[in-house]
């Protein structure tokens, strides 16, 4: 029997609803699910797949979860330990999803400290680009705690946590990102064709990729990957033949490389194969002992050595869903020695960066079974290019290996999640179709719809973050991409059940990786307290309602204004204001009441204002009195 991966140790299932459990036995087989006090039965297919719903549950835990499959002479048993029941949220999108609670800075650091929170728990997608639609993924739950916290996607954390504080249940956050990607790709192929702005794009796709010769190399022969012809393979391990892991090998001639970084932030702007070498000393009380040997990420594939002998390694062929993953490899205690130890690793990249990549605190070597304190190993190490492959470009192939195909996302990373019992998704992405944003708002719909009929709940809560202020601050920007994919984030609120949070105010002009997500996952939370979960406050800063024209000036209404409007850090700023000639003009705007009346005294007859209109508008400083931006807008649609 196996159980679908989203069924392991540690799990969060939805309290309230009917909670979906399947996985794989033999045909034909009278299935029984346990947990607690509840119960269902069902029987598998005739491929063996079965799906039992145990009614609905109440919160608490810890539980075992038990499904026995009997037939006529055997019998089969999976038993998932420590389940607890409680809030299950997906978290979605692209990088600034992915991005770590330990690539979050300081901030970062002080949360892992104090991270011993067993209620909180996370279970990461692996990013996969196969073709097909995939049934499972290889993925387990992790409970937060200063080992794994790191690891977790930082806004799907804090988002979390909030939740997990005021609702006082455990929250189970299925993590499934992967940065740089578009919507079309995160929605399956019954929607895309149902939709006039994707479905041409999907037949093209198709074309493409079921053609013969799309499978076939130079030669004629078949080939898996079609990436192939972009990308460039392994040359093979000539590093290994050089003697580069034995710990007798003369490396001081190499120089050095302050790990964790990528070789290309240190110098090295190119793909390749690089090895890294560091000598240790070993206490002698670890001689002959299993040691616990942690390098951190390995960007994108590695081969581990521990003095000469291989100790692991992820990652083959052209493999890159493993670039971000820590690696945690287990030393035989027969290769352990008091003194002198040599740690060699291998890594190949072949595209984006590469190489060894932490975090620092997750490079260490200790007892295996925790008696001793590790030694850390981030620092110099001694490091010499292998192999040389050139600046690769981003391969243009469609299809496998490249996540933004048409529903490529869908099929291996959200299909395999069906119908797990889920109370809503967070969504963080747009970044990568900010240059089409006249179709976004009707593509995220249409995604959202998507989602929720292959979910079979109905319409779940589906919160999103609208995009962060970036690039030079500018106090207005007619054409700007990002203010216009924020109106088009913003629109898409005429969906049922929707929600975004707005911050604009808490970007980064020099990185569109802002480090500052504790924020970004308390406004999403704010929203589902509010709206989901039904607690007193406003959901979110003051948003555009609608307007009044009086004489010479313009009164602006909000939804969602709470306690009251205010300007932080003195009067309010990036208001422009326009007649019908369309010549927009820095306008003069001032509260009243639970409106702003915006005017400038050559504008006699306005018709338009705009707000925060720019890719990162300088100086926007108007809040609810909760302390909740407004968001961007516009009265126009020119």
């Amino acid at each position: 029997m196996k159980l679908a991966a989203l069924f392991s140790d540690h799990a969060v299932l939805q309290q309230g609803l009917s909670v979906p459990v399947w996985g794989w036995t033999k045909p034909n087989m009278h299935v029984r699910v346990r947990l607690g006090e509840w119960a269902a039965e069902s029987m598998s297919a005739m491929d063996g797949r079965f799906l039992v719903r145990l009614p609905p549950l109440k919160a608490g835990g810890p539980y075992d979860l038990k499904v026995d499959a009997v037939g006529k002479r055997t019998r089969e048993q999976a038993v998932v330990r420590d389940v607890w029941v409680g809030e299950v949220w997906v978290a979605s999108g692209q990088s600034n999803m992915e991005f770590t609670v330990a690539a979050c800075g300081e901030a970062g650091e002080k949360e892992i400290r104090k991270g011993n929170l067993p209620g909180l728990r996370m279970i990461t997608i692996p990013r996969l680009a196969l073709a097909g639609r995939q049934s499972d993924v290889e993925a387990a739950w992790r409970p937060a705690t200063p080992e794994t916290l790191g690891e977790f996607s930082a806004v799907g954390h804090y988002f979390a946590r909030r939740l997990h504080e005021e609702l006082g249940v455990p929250v189970g956050i299925i993590n499934t990102s992967w940065g740089g990607t578009i919507v079309e790709a995160w929605t399956s192929r019954e929607a895309l064709v149902q939709n006039p702005d994707t479905c041409a794009e999907v037949h093209r796709y198709e074309a493409t990729t079921h053609a013969p010769h799309y499978w076939r190399d130079a030669s004629g022969d078949a080939r898996p990957d079609p990436r192939t012809r972009a990308l460039p393979p392994d040359p093979g391990n000539r590093g290994f033949g050089r003697g580069w892991a034995k710990p007798d090998f003369a490396d001081q001639s190499w120089p050095t490389m302050a790990l964790p970084q990528t070789w290309q932030s240190a110098g090295h702007n190119y793909s390749g194969v690089f090895w890294f070498r560091l000598a240790v000393e070993v206490p002698a009380a670890w001689a002959g002992r299993d040691l616990a040997l942690r390098i951190g990420a390995v960007d994108k594939q590695d081969t581990t050595y521990f003095n000469g002998v291989k100790v692991g390694g992820l990652g083959e062929d052209l493999q890159e869903q493993f670039w971000n993953v820590p690696r945690d490899y287990r030393v035989p205690g027969r290769q352990v020695k008091a003194g002198r130890n040599v740690i060699a690793v291998r890594a190949f990249s072949f595209i984006y960066g590469g190489g060894m990549i932490g975090p620092a605190d997750k490079m260490s070597l200790g007892p295996a079974d925790g008696k001793g304190r590790p030694l850390p190993l981030a620092g110099d190490w001694r490091y010499q290019e292998e192999h040389n492959l050139g600046l690769t470009v981003i391969p243009s192939i469609v299809g496998p290996g490249n996540p933004n195909s048409p529903y490529m996302l869908f099929d291996n990373m959200i299909a395999p999640l069906l119908p797990y019992a889920i109370r809503g998704a967070i969504w963080y992405q747009g970044e990568s179709n900010a240059g089409n944003a006249a179709k976004y708002c009707g593509m995220q719909t249409a995604m959202i719809r998507d989602w929720r009929r292959a979910w079979g709940q109905g319409d779940f809560p589906f919160l999103f973050v609208q995009l962060a202020n970036f690039t030079q601050p500018q106090p207005y920007q007619p054409a700007s991409t990002w203010a216009a994919l924020r109106e088009a984030q913003t629109q898409t609120l005429a969906e049922p059940a929707t929600g975004m949070a707005v911050i604009v105010d808490i970007g980064d002009a020099a990185d569109i990786h802002p480090k500052n997500k504790w924020d970004v996952g308390g406004r999403l939370a704010q929203w589902a307290l509010t709206r989901t979960y039904g607690r007193p406050g406003v959901p979110s800063g003051p948003l555009y309602a609608g307007l009044t024209v009086e004489g010479d000036r313009i009164r602006l209404h909000f939804n969602h204004v709470g306690r009251g409007l205010v300007a932080k850090r003195g009067a309010l700023k990036t208001f422009v204001i326009a007649d019908a000639s369309r010549a927009f003009r820095p306008a003069t705007a001032v509260i009243d009441g639970a409106t702003v009346v915006v005017s400038h005294p050559d504008v006699a007859a306005p018709v338009a204002v705009r707000y925060a209109w720019a890719d990162n508008p300088e100086g926007c400083n108007l809040y609810n009195a909760d302390g909740l931006p407004a968001s961007p807008f516009r009265t126009d649609t020119w």
